[in-house]
């Protein structure tokens, strides 16, 4: 446990010391952002056109390219992450994961760590993240302290409280652990509202 930790460590703070200058910039209208993460991200529970991403696609005038994969958990996210990445080779990265992870009570050392590899791979190729934040307690508590470290760490935004707002409102959800066409609309409003005030769009 102990050596488990220091690497732990180690690895953050490699992390830390090769990226945390990619700051958010203006993305042109010809731009693209990758919408990157689980079945909140592909949005599970209504049609394709109502998804966060194909909403703020429409309200900022960019492409956003829906990167989300119901059911998945980080282990999985990194694996196909950096070939994504290279593919649609976007101007932001929107990071939505982790919330499989914490419902089937993964360690979160390994939660963390895969998180923290998918935003460095972004990072090393000047590619800023803007991060979502995922509660921890069957996703109705407040966001897991892993996003806020990994905030700080990467010198990074981190949106913390829309996932939760939106699930523990009843008239968002579609079910017990997804939104329904206002969630996803309301999520889309607030990224887009949160990246305007940064000047990205």
């Amino acid at each position: 446990m102990k050596l488990k930790y220091v690497l732990s460590v180690a690895a953050a703070s490699i992390f830390l010391l090769g990226c945390n200058t990619v700051k958010l910039t203006f993305i042109p209208l010809d731009g693209t952002i990758l919408a990157f993460g689980d079945s909140l991200t592909i949005g599970k529970g209504v049609d394709s056109s109502a998804s966060y991403p194909e909403v703020l696609s429409n309200l900022s005038g960019r492409n956003v390219v829906n990167a989300g994969i119901t059911g998945e958990e980080t282990s999985a996210g990194l694996l196909r992450f950096p070939q994504i990445l290279r593919e649609t080779n976007p101007d932001l990265v929107i990071l939505l994961e982790g919330g499989n992870d914490i419902l089937r009570g993964r360690d979160s050392d390994i939660i963390k760590n895969n998180l923290a590899r998918m935003i460095d791979y972004s990072c090393k190729l000047d590619i800023p993240v803007l991060l979502i934040g995922v509660p921890d307690k069957n996703l109705v508590g407040n966001s897991s302290d892993i996003y806020k470290e990994l905030a700080v760490e990467f010198n990074i935004i981190l949106e913390e409280n829309i996932v939760k707002y939106l699930l523990v409102n009843q008239e968002y959800k579609s079910d017990m652990h997804h939104y329904n066409e206002d969630g996803y609309r309301v999520l889309a409003e607030t990224l887009f509202r949160l990246l305007s005030e940064k000047g990205v769009f």
